[in-house]
Parts: C-alpha cells; sequence; structure tokens
C-alpha cells in the first residue's frame, strides 16, 4: 500500500505543479506512471527509515506519512531547474530529518503497537536447551 497517491500530490502541491514535474511526453496532463513510480520510491525510502522501528506494511498511513512521501516524490521527479529544485530539495531534508526522528526514537507516528502486524519472516527464535557439558559431566572425562 503506497503512502501517498496522485490525489495527495495534487492536494499537497498544485495539479499545475505535478504535471509540470510528471509530465514526460508534454501531454499537460499528469503522468500517473511517473507519478506513481516516484511515489513507490518515496514509499520506499520511507519503509527503510521506519522499517527497524515498526512491522510493515502498516496497518493505517498516518497523515504526517502522506506529506512526508508528497515532499520525497516531488524531490525526486524534480529536473536540474534550480528555481524548482531548491524549495523541493528543503523539504525533502526535512522529511528525511523527520523519518530519522522517527526512526531513533525521539518522534512517534501515535500508532497503537498492539494494532501493528507482528512480523514473522526474518525472525529468530532462540531456545534455552540443556547444557551438554557441565562440572559433573566433565569429571567423567
Amino acid at each position: 500500500m503506497p503512502y501517498a497517491t496522485q490525489a495527495d500530490m495534487i492536494a499537497r502541491f498544485g495539479e499545475r505543479e505535478v504535471i509540470a514535474i510528471s509530465d514526460r511526453n508534454l501531454t499537460a496532463q499528469v503522468d500517473a506512471v511517473v507519478l506513481a513510480a516516484a511515489i513507490e520510491q518515496a514509499g520506499d525510502v520511507i519503509d527503510a527509515h521506519l522499517g527497524g522501528r515498526y512491522a510493515l506494511p502498516l496497518a493505517t498511513v498516518p497523515r504526517l506519512l502522506v506529506g512526508v512521501a508528497c515532499d520525497i516524490a516531488r524531490y525526486q521527479l524534480c529536473g536540474a531547474d534550480a528555481q524548482e529544485t531548491e524549495p523541493a530539495r528543503n523539504r525533502y531534508k526535512d522529511a528525511i530529518r523527520l523519518l530519522e526522528r522517527i526512526k531513533d526514537g525521539h518522534l512517534s507516528l501515535g500508532l497503537d503497537p498492539a494494532s501493528q502486524p507482528v512480523a514473522t519472516s526474518g525472525t529468530v527464535l532462540i531456545v534455552n536447551g540443556r547444557r551438554t557439558f557441565d562440572r559433573n559431566t566433565l569429571a567423567d572425562y
């Protein structure tokens, strides 16, 4: 499940800007494929930061992460135009700092840990067994 949608991007930045950063074929329309790829990449960045603290995928997407995903996707879509890139770069840096603070436990997403799915893949189960050797068995050798 993506953290943001095309509608979220348009609501945050306006349709005109979303067209400007996604329209690679000069159709004067939002390129949904290009935009979806950028949103997916933004989700990968978010998952990379949150994976150590929260079980993924998140059961619900907090509004805070919708904005973070939009800011990251916008930065990824911006071209070499310095006028467009500087505000996008600043918002991107702020988004990454926010994710790092969440990852480090300085900020919370406000999610109830009990409502999060339990991670099952990649987990290790350690079971204490009995000792093979102890003082009594070593004396026998």
